[in-house]
């Protein structure tokens, strides 16, 4: 790849195709070409002409730009894609590929030869462990992808994640300082990256330009086409105040989700500190953006406004990337790894196509060995004679090379001689790093349990905001988890008897455990302590106790909108659930899972009553903060100082506040079903009929137990999985 004459990156974003054409010049590159190729609509809003836009663009694209002697690397969504990170212990290199795909088999939710997935390590000069990102898309999905492209005769030769080019870009233009957030807003979704420089993390929330551009199109009661122009020229225009305004409960949801996503992080990274934020993405043209965030993050916010690379010689060219360079960062990452210039390099280019290449690479060597066995021994002399005169001009290569192996063997001799030293401090060594065995456990565990949850319909996984209001709520196949509650027990063999006894223990909780409540994700314990690492092994050799069933009860409390919400958890989650116990290498097991309660939201005032103050939280935190210096806006009565309470209200003579300002004509402010507090964030609707539901499941730290002699094995759990209809049953 890195032969390569050139390479494009091409990027079919929402609004547009970006490309751009790398060459090198000197020890870096310079930007030979760029083009920008804007949808006639947006793809979000063409339905089923999408196809067609993006061969149109790309049908442009092919016509103006000659492609021969080059190479190409396309985007695919990260919406579309897998992405997982997991740490290996450290092992011989040569494990290290059938490691990976053993792990690639438990993480990707779909059978491995339904999908094209790669993998990309990231070693740490820091820790012995190796970080590795396990990367998939669908192989029908990807195949329809990279055909659009193909079947114009363009080489792609590196199929990438858009938020992974993204990364590629920034590090390679050494904008990484410490631990960094970059953040992608595109027009559908926003991609965040956190990295260190060795390790990624990446989350995408369905948050992007179209998002503020439909809060124009409410507010102002116009077309979406009418909507994103005003967006595009708020900065000169002379309602930027009244539109800033009608944006702002969209730049306060991203903020939300931004402080949501570092928090996670910061949970399970206790050690790092974000030191700032690189923002990229067309969206943060938008004025007041940058400042908005940094001051509500109180982070420092740099967009990326220059490359690295040198600027097109044309001037015309150079000032066309310069305005779309915030939209083009991708596809600049993009032709860096087509170049073979980028940190990471893995791709999910189909294996068809990749066997075609390495094929066609061969036949170039093929033709070469014909011609030398033509021209006979001549050649073979010449080729010898010439091997001969290299061989000799690396005298001082050779030499260097002698000296450092005698320092090896010097080195090895001398610990033949101690190895058999120093037994009572060899075992305390091994009893201290025996406290880290279970080191792993909770990332593996929270990743297993989302293996267990159904597979939402596309529309959901998407964030597809019209498309999934077009499927019933009582139909959508979606278990969201509120919290995870987990109590050490240092012997479950009790509660383990029987079913009865389980269930009981389920019910009344564990005398005696240590409860640790980790609100979501989260994994620390009562003293900050790894509960597994310290609290769970014995004091004594600091290994777990092999006679005792030692491990935790964990308690997982979500909601669903399925209809059947409860037999959706009983027979799917819970099912699953009971089935991650086989495996003789595991180094846990679930031993029984039970639903414990379910019940309509509707039915239950004290959830009611947290979802009036979360949303009273969420809106007194909207108007803790005036945009450029404007007001503060009034939520239900409330101006600038942020919501108040029925008895405020009516001792300065006002009626009893309703949370989401003012109500139409004839409806009944006291009606739930007209309380924003119980509507969905997302879609708007009334989240009253959905289900609530509590799930208790007892995790044993150690390998299962073998099965008995002629008992089955039970089933490995399945990846997440459409859901079958479930019978309808009486609320």
């Amino acid at each position: 790849m890195a032969s390569a004459r050139f390479a494009w990156g091409i990027d079919v974003g929402n609004r547009a195709l970006k490309a751009v054409k790398l060459v090198r010049e000197g020890e870096g590159f310079r930007i030979d070409d760029f083009e920008f190729i804007e949808h006639e609509t947006f793809l979000s809003q063409a339905g089923d002409n999408r196809d067609s836009l993006i061969a149109s663009a790309l049908t442009q694209f092919v016509q103006k730009h000659p492609q021969k002697g080059g190479v190409a690397a396309i985007s695919v969504s990260g919406q579309q894609s897998f992405a997982r990170f997991i740490k290996l212990p450290p092992v011989e290199p040569k494990k290290i590929p059938e490691i990976v795909k053993f792990e690639a088999i438990q993480q990707i939710p779909f059978p491995l030869e339904d999908v094209e997935w790669s993998y990309q390590l990231f070693p740490s000069t820091e820790s012995p462990d190796i970080e590795v990102g396990i990367f998939a898309m669908r192989k029908e999905a990807i195949a329809q992808h990279v055909g659009a492209y193909t079947a114009l005769d363009l080489n792609v030769q590196v199929v990438q994640m858009s938020p992974l080019s993204v990364y590629n870009a920034v590090a390679h233009d050494n904008r990484i300082d410490g631990t960094t957030m970059i953040v992608d807003l595109g027009a559908e979704n926003t991609d965040l990256i956190i990295t260190d420089g060795q390790t990624v993390w990446l989350r995408s929330i369905p948050i992007g330009g179209n998002s503020f551009t439909e809060a124009l199109s409410k507010s102002f009661k116009v077309t979406f086409p009418k909507a994103e122009e005003m967006k595009r020229t708020a900065g000169t225009s002379k309602y930027v105040r009244q539109i800033m305004q009608a944006m702002r409960p969209v730049f306060a949801d991203l903020v939300a989700e931004i402080q949501r996503s570092i928090g996670f992080y910061m949970s399970t990274h206790r050690n790092s500190k974000i030191s700032k934020i690189v923002a990229v993405g067309g969206t943060f043209k938008l004025p007041g953006l940058q400042k908005y965030l940094q001051q509500n993050l109180q982070l420092d916010v740099e967009r990326l406004d220059t490359v690295s690379a040198h600027p097109p010689a044309d001037a015309k060219q150079a000032a066309n990337f310069n305005d779309h360079l915030l939209s083009s960062i991708g596809a600049y990452g993009l032709a860096l790894q087509a170049m073979g210039d980028t940190k990471i390099t893995s791709s999910l280019l189909p294996a068809a196509i990749r066997r075609e290449k390495l094929w066609r690479d061969k036949t170039k060597w093929f033709a070469a060995s014909a011609a030398l066995f033509v021209l006979g021994s001549g050649v073979a002399y010449g080729s010898w004679y010439m091997n001969k005169s290299a061989y000799e001009g690396q005298q001082n290569i050779r030499s260097s090379i002698s000296t450092i192996q005698g320092q090896a063997q010097g080195l090895d001799d001398e610990w033949n001689k101690i190895s058999g030293s120093g037994g009572t401090d060899l075992a305390l060594v091994t009893n201290v790093r025996s406290l880290l065995r279970f080191r792993e456990f909770w990332p593996q565990l929270l990743n297993e349990v989302q293996t267990c949850l159904p597979q939402p319909q596309d529309p959901i996984v998407k964030g597809d905001v019209d498309a999934i209001k077009k499927i019933p709520r009582g139909e959508r196949n979606h278990v969201l988890i509120d919290s995870l509650t987990s109590q050490y027990v240092p012997d479950l063999a009790p509660v383990l008897v029987d079913d009865a006894t389980f269930k009981k223990n389920a019910t009344a909780g564990i005398p005696g455990g240590a409860v640790m409540n980790f609100g979501g994700m989260g994994v620390a314990g009562p003293d900050g302590a790894d509960p597994v690492g310290a609290a769970a092994a014995p004091a004594a050799g600091g290994t777990v106790d092999p006679n005792a069933k030692s491990g935790f009860m964990i308690t997982m409390k979500g909601t669903t909108p399925h209809a059947n919400g409860y037999r959706l958890v009983e027979q799917v989650v819970v099912n699953k659930l009971k089935k991650l116990n086989t495996g003789a290498d595991r180094k846990y097991y679930v031993a029984n899972a039970i639903l414990i309660y379910s019940d309509r939201i509707a039915k239950d005032p004290a959830r009611m009553g947290q979802l009036q103050k979360e949303y009273t939280d969420l809106q007194a935190a909207r108007n803790s903060t005036t945009f450029q210096g404007g007001a503060g806006v009034s939520y239900g009565g409330a101006a600038n100082g942020g919501p108040v309470d029925d008895a405020a209200a009516q001792e300065n003579g006002g009626a009893p506040v309703t949370f989401g300002g003012a109500v139409a004509p004839g409806v009944n402010p006291n009606d739930p079903n007209n309380n924003p507090a119980f509507q969905d964030r997302l879609t708007g609707e009334v989240v009253l009929d959905d289900w609530e539901y509590s799930v208790v499941f007892a995790v044993v730290l150690g390998p299962p137990p073998a099965p008995a002699p002629g008992t089955a094995v039970p089933a490995a759990a399945a990846p997440a999985a459409p859901v079958a209809p479930v019978a309808p049953v009486a609320p």
